[in-house]
């Protein structure tokens, strides 16, 4: 089971969260990467916003984790949103700095990683992103695998995400996820998507049609004392994808610049994402916004669920 936050850790809630704990009602935890590494302003705090209120329409209550001059955030006030949109340095921080950057008093925006942490410790079981990090391209040289995958088996929060992002080796991700004991369900298809578009290619290992069936799979695992998280894929809306092919194209132009421009590390994925942005000339980015929303929407059905 995971440990409760310590009495003596910096942490601070939102007024809004703070009341829904108190009242018991649903709550949808939400990563700050993607708006500090995500996307330029204004366009992040727009995103931001609008995520927050899609939660808020389906009966949840959004809360936004973040590192803020070290102290831990669970839900963000509105100045506070405005202010992490803003700035500017921000640390990115995973398992292997979330403690860092608390006690050095930094700011900090959660990847997954952290912010599965976070939400377990503050009793928040459902989590919306965009998409989680998994095996790079090329990781049988680089061994680049993502912390996303560990937590994921270690941490019981449900992951509502548009797949894998496309820029990584999806099947060495979904293989890592198996042997590491994830349930990885995909919702409404029998096909794993592959962010920006609707379909990798590739056979989801579960399927299921309704937020109810997948509040109900996560809790006989607990009943089960089944540790780890679940991984949730919802297929980006047919409206707004990429077709893979085309993506494809655009992908593989982005890894042999970033290979070009020796770009390694925790750098990688923004690098991408930014080359790949103008490649599609924004499109890849309004895929985004409308893939986090839909993932937003369907958390915190989930959230209402468990709920029930």
């Amino acid at each position: 089971m995971t440990k409760p936050i310590s009495p003596l850790l910096p942490i601070a809630y939102s007024k809004e969260v703070a009341s829904a704990k108190q009242r018991g009602a649903p709550l949808v935890a939400l990563e700050s990467t993607i708006i500090t590494h995500g996307m330029p302003y204004p366009g992040n705090i727009e995103m931001a916003r609008s995520v927050e209120t899609i939660i808020r329409e389906q009966g949840a209550v959004p809360a936004t984790i973040a590192v803020i001059h070290g102290t831990l955030h669970i839900g963000l006030e509105a100045a506070q949103l405005e202010q992490l949109a803003k700035a500017t340095e921000v640390m990115k921080v995973s398992r292997a700095d979330l403690a860092f950057a608390i006690a050095e008093r930094r700011t900090g925006a959660t990847t997954v990683a952290a912010t599965m942490i976070a939400a377990a410790r503050a009793g928040i079981r459902v989590f919306a992103t965009g998409g989680i990090g998994g095996v790079h391209r090329g990781a049988e040289e680089s061994f680049d695998i993502s912390a996303d995958l560990e937590e994921l088996a270690r941490t019981g929060v449900i992951v509502v995400c548009a797949g894998a992002k496309a820029i990584l080796d999806i099947p060495k991700t979904l293989e890592v996820l198996e042997t590491r004991g994830v349930p990885v369900v995909t919702y409404e298809s029998e096909e794993f998507p592959a962010f920006w578009s609707r379909s990798s290619g590739i056979r989801s290992p579960l399927s299921l049609n309704s937020p109810a069936a997948i509040a109900n799979f996560q809790t006989v695992r607990e009943q089960l004392g089944i540790d780890g998280g679940m991984l949730v894929a919802n297929p980006v809306p047919e409206a707004d994808e990429i077709a893979r092919e085309e993506m494809e194209i655009y992908i593989e132009r982005a890894l042999d610049s970033a290979e070009r421009d020796e770009i390694t590390g925790k750098a990688v994925t923004p690098y991408l994402l930014s080359t790949i942005f103008d490649l599609t000339d924004g499109q890849s980015l309004k895929t985004n916004i409308a893939l986090v929303e839909n993932n937003a929407r369907l958390a915190a059905e989930i959230a209402v669920a468990l709920g029930e």
